[in-house]
C-alpha cells in the first residue's frame, strides 16, 4: 500500500504489523525514525497512533483521503445545560447571536467533503519565531510547511463529527484553564497534543482562520463556561479573531504569542 493513497478509513482497518511497516516507510521518507506505534480505541474501532522523530521533533502520521469536515448544526441538539449556559453569557453581552445555534453558525466551519494527502504533523505546536507572513520561509528551510486549515481540522477531529474531538459535551462547572484533568489534555486519536489550551492560537496557511484557542479571550470573566470551552471545538475557526486581530495591525507585533503546527509532506 502506498502512503500517497492511504486513507483514514484504510488506516483504521489495518492490523498492527501493517501499520508498523507503513510507519517505518513514512519515517524513511521523512529522514527520521519511528518512536512508537500503538493501537487505541476511537469511535468504537481501532486506531493506530504513530510517532516519528526527525531532527529532535516528534510528528504524528495523519492519514488523508476524502474526509468529512465541519460541524452539522442542523442535526445537532444542544443539551438544556448548554442552552442555559449560553443564555447567561448572552445576557451579559457576550456571543454572536440570540441563541447558541446562531452563535455557532458564526464560528464553525460548515459540513463539507475534502480530499487531503497523508502527511506527518507536529505532535506539538510551536511558537512563531517571525511574523506570520515570514513563517512559510522559516519552515521551508527545515523542509516543513504550515498546515492548511482543512488539514488542521482533519488532524484534530480524526474522523469525529462531534463538537469537540472528544464528544459533544464539555464540563460546565469551570473553564479549561481551571480544569487540569479535563478532556482537552488527553492526546487525540492520532496522538496529537491539540486543541488543549484556549490561551494558544494556532495559525495555518489560511489567513482568515485560527485554531485551537483564542489567546485567552474567552477566559475573561463573564463569558460563561460553554463559551470558555468553544475555542477548543474542532471546527471553530475564529474568523473575527483572525481578521480583526491576529492578521490586523494589532497582531503584527504579537507574533510570538501565536503558534503553528508544522507539516512534513510525504
Amino acid at each position: 500500500m502506498s502512503l500517497t493513497d492511504l486513507t483514514l478509513d484504510q488506516w483504521r482497518s489495518l492490523d498492527l504489523s501493517t501499520a508498523r511497516r507503513l510507519a517505518r516507510r513514512a519515517a524513511d521518507l521523512a529522514g527520521g525514525h519511528v518512536v512508537a506505534v500503538e493501537a487505541v480505541e476511537h469511535l468504537g474501532a481501532r486506531m493506530h497512533r504513530v510517532r516519528i522523530e526527525r531532527d529532535g521533533q516528534e510528528f504524528a502520521l495523519v492519514p488523508g483521503g476524502t474526509v468529512t469536515l465541519g460541524f452539522d448544526l442542523d442535526s445537532w441538539q444542544p443539551t438544556p445545560e448548554q442552552v442555559a449556559d449560553y443564555q447567561e453569557s448572552e445576557a451579559q453581552g457576550f456571543g454572536y447571536g440570540p441563541d447558541l445555534r446562531a452563535h455557532l453558525a458564526q464560528l464553525l466551519s460548515p459540513r463539507r467533503h475534502v480530499t487531503l494527502a497523508t502527511v506527518l504533523m507536529g505532535v506539538k505546536d510551536e511558537n512563531l519565531t517571525e511574523p506570520a507572513a515570514d513563517m512559510p520561509a522559516v519552515l521551508a528551510a527545515r523542509g516543513l510547511r504550515m498546515p492548511s486549515s482543512d488539514e488542521w481540522e482533519h488532524a484534530c477531529g480524526a474522523g469525529a463529527t462531534t463538537l469537540f474531538r472528544w464528544g459533544d459535551d464539555c464540563p460546565l462547572d469551570r473553564i479549561p484553564y481551571d480544569h487540569p484533568s479535563g478532556p482537552q489534555h488527553r492526546p487525540n486519536a492520532l496522538g496529537l497534543h491539540i486543541a488543549y489550551d484556549t490561551y494558544r492560537t494556532e495559525l495555518t496557511s489560511d489567513v482568515t482562520t485560527v485554531h485551537g484557542g483564542d489567546g485567552g479571550e474567552s477566559a475573561c470573566g463573564g463569558y460563561g463556561h460553554l463559551l470558555g470551552w468553544l475555542p477548543l471545538a474542532t471546527a471553530n475557526r475564529h474568523p473575527f479573531l483572525a481578521t480583526e486581530f491576529v492578521y490586523g495591525p494589532e497582531g503584527e507585533d504579537m507574533y510570538e504569542d501565536f503558534s503553528t503546527r508544522p507539516v512534513l509532506a510525504l
